[in-house]
């Protein structure tokens, strides 16, 4: 007995390992899910469902660990509309004011949300150029309110339709347009401006005229390079648009000015007239490319006039890329040493041969006007292909010799035929040093 009970394993060892077991996976299980777990970031917008409706508080699920929280003020600004669309299971979007509070819990806006995704849908109204139906909603001494999306827009009194505004009398704003209040109306978006929170509409624009015949009429009357003169009826992050003969056209931000411009607001504002030149047509997709640089003279090729190809010239090295090294030669005018004109031997990278800061004396290789773009050369500086370019330069520069002189001067090594008739005639003179050989 006492053999047979030596051989027994220790009582609940078994147990033991399996409860070993169990802790390891339970702890894998926990480490794996926390790595899954898409926890949410301040700032994004996310589409939640309703777990519970209280007058306190809304419990919104958006797929974290914990659910999100609507509550405080957030609740009492909701509209009645609103509320009524906040039962339990329906789908919402929200937004992430910070993703754990003091208390653990992630807090949602509505009201933010409907914001952002507001801005958006007039930034994408504004490029399909739609017209929208809603309601006057209140003025000031300016022009009118009009709600757009949850947005407040303002129509400018220089915006607002002939008939609409013959019915403006008075000498207040509330006496011109306090009885409008209420009233529908159709606007188009002309400026969208996220960041000042600037919405500008337009009743004008938005008249009950076909704009979809007009600019089919206009297109078809259009030729590209010509000049026309139009008005500016919107302004948007990526250009301006311009009303030429009915229809609008696009000038892109890169054609607004030969310098360089960050919003349209900075060289154009609504209503202004200016002169555009038609760079492109698209017929099947109804778009009109316009320029207002085309019009003016190009800086660059003025200040490019004084180089041309095979001249040597200094310039500061700016960047390096693994294709190459920037060089500025003169204020902006920068030219490009593809890697293949560093070196004459094969280099991995231009940092094997330059550094940002040095100055090199660079061969011009290329200059292409139309991409405003000009090829340098390292390797060739000392190239004999442009000794004679060269030679010429120098004389150009310092005039040493005339170019009649150029034309009669010897191969080297040679004697002048005049100094050699002269030699010829003169005796040999014994003791005397030449000039070559003196001192």
């Amino acid at each position: 007995m006492t053999d047979q009970n030596q051989t027994l394993p220790p009582q609940g060892s078994d147990a033991n390992q399996q409860g070993d077991q169990t802790n390891q996976s339970m702890e894998s299980l926990l480490a794996n899910e926390d790595l899954n777990v898409d926890m949410p970031q301040a700032g994004e917008i996310r589409t939640g469902t309703v777990a519970s409706v209280a007058p306190s508080q809304i419990l919104v699920s958006i797929g974290a660990k914990s659910e999100g929280v609507i509550s405080g003020r957030e609740i009492e600004q909701l509209s009645e509309e609103d509320r009524q669309m906040l039962t339990v299971g329906a789908e919402v979007p929200v937004y992430v004011v910070n993703p754990e509070d003091e208390n653990g819990n992630v807090v949602l806006s509505l009201r933010r949300a409907q914001e952002q995704l507001s801005w958006d849908n007039v930034e994408k109204m504004l490029g399909e150029d739609r017209v929208y139906d809603s309601k006057i909603v209140g003025f000031n001494k300016g022009g009118l309110i009009v709600m757009v999306g949850g947005l407040r827009g303002f129509v400018p009194s220089s915006q607002i339709s002939a008939l609409r505004r013959s019915q403006a009398t008075g000498d207040t704003p509330e006496q011109r347009w306090q009885k409008m209040v209420g009233q529908p109306i159709s606007v188009r978006i002309i400026e969208v401006d996220r960041e000042r929170r600037r919405l500008i509409l337009s009743e004008r624009a938005a008249s009950t005229e076909s704009r979809q015949s007009v600019k089919e009429r206009v297109i078809e009357e259009l030729e590209v390079g010509q000049v026309y003169t139009g008005r500016v009826t919107s302004l948007s992050d990526f250009g301006a648009f311009v009303n030429i003969n009915g229809a609008d056209g696009l000038v892109h931000l890169s054609e607004l000015s030969w310098d360089r411009v960050q919003h349209p607001r900075e060289v154009l504002e609504v209503g202004q007239e200016v002169k555009v030149k038609v760079i492109n047509i698209d017929r099947e997709k109804k778009r009109i490319g316009l320029s207002i640089r085309a019009l003016e003279d190009d800086p660059w090729q003025s200040r490019v006039g004084k180089f041309s190809v095979g001249q040597l010239v200094e310039g500061v090295i700016t960047r390096l890329t693994k294709f190459g090294a920037f060089a500025r030669l003169e204020g902006d005018i920068e030219g490009l040493i593809h890697i293949s004109e560093i070196a004459d031997h094969r280099i991995e990278h231009p940092k094997e041969v330059l550094t940002e800061g040095e100055v090199c004396t660079l061969r011009i290789v290329r200059i292409d006007p139309e991409q405003h773009r000009i090829g340098l050369s390292l390797r060739k500086v000392d190239s004999g292909a442009y000794a004679d370019k060269d030679y010429k330069k120098l004389i150009e520069e310092f005039g040493h010799t005339s170019s009649d002189e150029e034309e009669e001067l010897p191969p080297e090594g040679e004697t002048p035929p005049e100094e050699q008739s002269s030699a010829e005639d003169q005796p040999p003179v014994e003791d005397q040093d030449s000039p070559g050989e003196a001192g």
